[in-house]
């Protein structure tokens, strides 16, 4: 182990922080400054320097930090002080085998899953859908939960589509592009389509909300359309409320998340007779991995 010199050096990360605009996805940079908040606080109230860190002020942190955490959590607030150590220039201890080792201590520790969200399946966006008040929010809501459905989207994914993404078919379908995404960082996006009842659920919408607001989805306020954009935390609110309004109990309203519509799609695809690939393709997936999380409890459907 290390021995701790204290630096007496102030060190402004957070403008250094804002370099990163632009070049991470907004959810990224909001989840390094959480990361690197948290530990910042950590090592004042331990009387440690944060910058630079040395390794032993690390593995205590990552240690702390894993009783309330799982490891994936705490596995991220390592790649933050990483990050911010590279940002100000500083000699980075992230790299030290006894973090290395630190780590696997913790993983080892805690062999829980990963909560898997509730998949919005098709039984369950028809009832979604049929529980939606007939009002600008349902038209809006309606149009969201079908659309990200098809779409198997992320939630900032939906929340970022532009008016200018969707192209009416001649089926009446619609053809999307998404342009950016969490594993498409350089934004090359990739191409979807969607069921002629999305297209008549986002004609309905746009006939309302009109055409002269660049996001295709937007807050409603006091009854008229606004031009901004949604937060993606809408998403998550709009599927448990979803829940709620379609008369769900309290333990699988618990269950939805953000994700689910995602989750849902994906698992209907495969027992739909898609394969793998087919599915990774349609939700724009670069691991198995992850998708295989996915797809277990459909796996399990599928061969009763």
């Amino acid at each position: 182990m290390t021995t701790c010199t204290p630096s007496h050096t102030q060190h402004d990360w957070r403008s250094e922080f804002k370099r990163l605009e632009g070049a991470y996805a907004p959810a990224t940079m909001k989840s390094y400054y959480a990361d690197v908040s948290a530990f910042v606080a950590w090592c004042e109230a331990n009387h440690q320097d944060p910058f630079p860190a040395c390794v032993d002020t690390v593995c205590a942190f990552l240690e702390a930090d894993a009783v309330e955490h799982v490891p994936n959590s705490v596995r991220r607030r390592l790649y933050a002080i990483r990050k911010i150590h590279q940002l100000l220039r500083l000699p980075d201890p992230t790299w030290d085998e006894e973090i290395n080792l630190t780590f696997r201590r913790i993983r080892r520790r805690k062999t829980s899953r990963p909560k898997q969200a509730k998949g919005l399946t098709r039984d369950y966006l028809d009832r979604f859908l049929a529980a939606q008040p007939d009002t600008p929010w349902g038209l809006r809501n309606r149009a969201m939960l079908s659309l990200g459905y098809d779409l198997l989207t992320r939630r900032s994914e939906l929340v970022a589509l532009s008016t200018d993404d969707i192209n009416p078919r001649s089926d009446g379908t619609l053809r999307v592009l998404i342009r950016r995404s969490k594993a498409d960082q350089a934004g090359l996006g990739r191409i979807a389509f969607t069921s002629k009842r999305t297209g008549r659920l986002i004609a309905d919408w746009l006939d309302w909300r009109g055409p002269d607001i660049g996001p295709l989805f937007c807050p409603i306020y006091q009854g008229v359309a606004v031009e901004r954009s949604l937060s993606d935390t809408t998403v998550k609110r709009l599927i448990k409320t979803a829940a709620r309004q379609a008369g769900l109990d309290p333990e699988d309203i618990e269950d939805f998340s953000g994700h689910s519509m995602r989750v849902g799609a994906a698992q209907d695809l495969l027992k739909a007779g898609h394969d793998t690939v087919a599915i990774m393709r349609a939700g724009g997936w670069k691991s198995v991995n992850v998708l295989a999380r996915y797809l277990e409890l459909a796996e399990h459907n599928v061969w009763q």
